[in-house]
């Protein structure tokens, strides 16, 4: 039998109360993380301490005795490498959230289109054959090149007399994916064994060699990329319909479908370049915010955002910490 729209608003209802709470609690776990992530490591310094030192370039605020080095470990290596987990983070889950509405598929997430794999193939380009042609970008702009590439085939190979199957663009992304994935194990197997371990980590995702550099371009490209979905946030509700549902509430399924697809392939292919294939993320998260605020985009947009940038910092954390004084890759 199907729900009473009484039964249906006070379900609306119930997640809006819930979500605004939510928000404010994840954005105080985001400040949170961040704080105790930077000051947590082989070298602790406390949380009272990194605010100051972080105040004091900043704002240039001198509120403070601490030494060199403590500025140097704070300024220039755990906070951007903390910042770019949760941008990262944030930006695989609302990714995520894209493609699940896009192919109507729960198990979708941001490597679905072959982008983690043609970002592979571009990153051992430079690693083992050391094609360094924009050096000291050489591995984010080839990793990214390769994914914006194996995007453009997928979304070529998914066309059917003008129009985009979601079946056909999973079975497309499955296919190039396995081809680039045979073309970077024999790039491997054909160079250097000592790259090997070097591939294999950036491979399954790492976030080691952060710099403030590296900050500016995934901030870019979440910021517009969030702010793109939510402005759409009704018509993804619509495409969750079915394509005749959206096509009757005013949305032109085909049309809209290209644009989702775009922007996300292009977020995927910064955040990839950036930190490697990082999974989990954006697979899951959307699928836990969901038990929490409906699935509505409006709410499920900026949660998923939040709760990745959380979850991802604290991954991060135990990837460099559990080992220490190795590290882990962080998809482990």
């Amino acid at each position: 039998m199907a729900p009473s729209k009484a039964s249906s608003v006070r379900v609306t209802s119930r997640h809006v109360t819930k979500t605004r709470p939510l928000l404010i609690g994840l954005t105080v776990a985001l400040v949170v993380s961040i704080t105790i992530a930077v000051a947590i490591g082989p070298v602790y310094i406390s949380p009272i301490t990194v605010w100051k030192i972080i105040l004091s370039h900043a704002l240039s605020i001198d509120s403070g005795q601490w030494s060199h080095g403590q500025d140097n470990i704070v300024w220039l290596i755990r906070l951007p490498r903390v910042l770019l987990a949760a941008l990262v983070g944030a930006g695989l889950a609302v990714v995520g959230v894209s493609m699940q509405a896009t192919v109507r598929n729960p198990l979708a997430d941001p490597y679905i289109l072959g982008t983690s794999s043609g970002a592979s193939v571009g990153a051992v380009l430079v690693i083992v054959l050391g094609f360094n042609f924009i050096d000291p970008y050489s591995l984010s702009a080839s990793a990214f090149l390769g994914a914006v590439s194996s995007f453009v085939l997928v979304f070529l190979l998914a066309q059917s007399s003008g129009r985009i199957s979601p079946t056909r663009l999973i079975l497309a992304g499955v296919a190039l994916a396995y081809i680039l994935s045979a073309i970077t194990s024999f790039i491997l197997f054909m160079g250097d064994e000592r790259n090997f371990r070097e591939v294999l980590f950036w491979m399954l995702g790492t976030l080691a060699g952060a710099k403030w550099e590296f900050l500016s371009l995934p901030a870019i490209a979440l910021t517009l990329g969030v702010g793109g979905l939510l402005i759409h946030a009704r018509s993804m509700n619509a495409l969750l319909m079915g394509d005749e549902t959206a096509t009757a509430l005013g949305v032109d399924p085909q049309k809209f479908r290209r644009q989702l697809l775009v922007l996300a392939a292009l977020l995927t292919g910064v955040m990839v370049a950036v930190s490697g294939a990082i999974g989990f993320v954006g697979l899951m998260m959307p699928h836990i915010v969901r038990l929490f605020v409906g699935s509505d985009h409006r709410r499920v947009l900026p949660t998923s955002m939040l709760l990745g940038a959380v979850f991802l910092i604290w991954v991060d954390v135990g990837a460099r910490t559990v080992v220490q004084p190795e590290e882990l890759p962080v998809s482990v």
